[in-house]
């Protein structure tokens, strides 16, 4: 099944992103080489330089699953999420 995991940056949080953006990655690497990862980015902050979060849809085998692949983000590790959100995903388009 896959979820949408949104994670919510804390104010001025590029420094700590920059930081641990090679292990967030190299996470996000591992999804797509087991065929799970569907998409992933950043939000650009309107107006202004860093991002205001991010947004990650993947399979995974359940709502457990994904949040407990969330919660051990290297992002939510170095404080750069106030909080992340796991919901189920519908994918619709494109098929």
């Amino acid at each position: 099944m896959l979820f949408a995991i949104v994670g919510e940056d804390v104010p001025d949080s590029l420094h700590k992103r920059l930081s641990v953006r090679p292990a967030h990655l190299e996470r996000l690497e591992k999804l797509q080489q087991a065929g799970r990862l569907v998409l992933a980015g950043p939000f650009p902050r309107e107006g202004g330089e860093g991002f205001s979060g991010s947004l990650i849809v993947a399979g995974f085998a359940s709502l457990e699953e994904a949040k407990t692949w969330g919660s051990a983000d290297p992002y939510v590790k170095a404080g750069v999420y106030a909080s992340v959100t796991v919901k189920p995903f519908k994918k619709v388009f494109p098929q």
